[in-house]
């Protein structure tokens, strides 16, 4: 992390998980996510610019399935400017 990031932790239900990490990933200014359940990591997410449908589908697929078993998580964003 570079002192140019800027570090964002937000507070998601398990239904909200998935539309929150689309909409995250295409902001653009995303380069890292990660999912926290309980203070346990579940999932990182490194986001590249060159991501693609390909690699975007499976990755929501997982992101879905962590969704469904948790009541509450958490996601940590580090981003390249500051939030929208």
């Amino acid at each position: 992390m570079s002192t140019n990031d800027y570090f964002e932790s937000i507070q998601v239900t398990g239904e909200e998980l998935v539309g929150k990490v689309k909409h995250l990933i295409h902001e653009g200014n995303v380069q890292h996510i990660r999912i926290v359940h309980q203070s346990h990591t579940i999932l990182e997410i490194p986001v590249t610019v060159g991501l693609i449908g390909v690699v975007l589908a499976p990755l929501l697929a997982a992101v879905a399935a962590v969704g469904a078993i948790t009541a509450d998580c958490t996601l940590e964003i580090i981003r390249t400017g500051p939030p929208e």
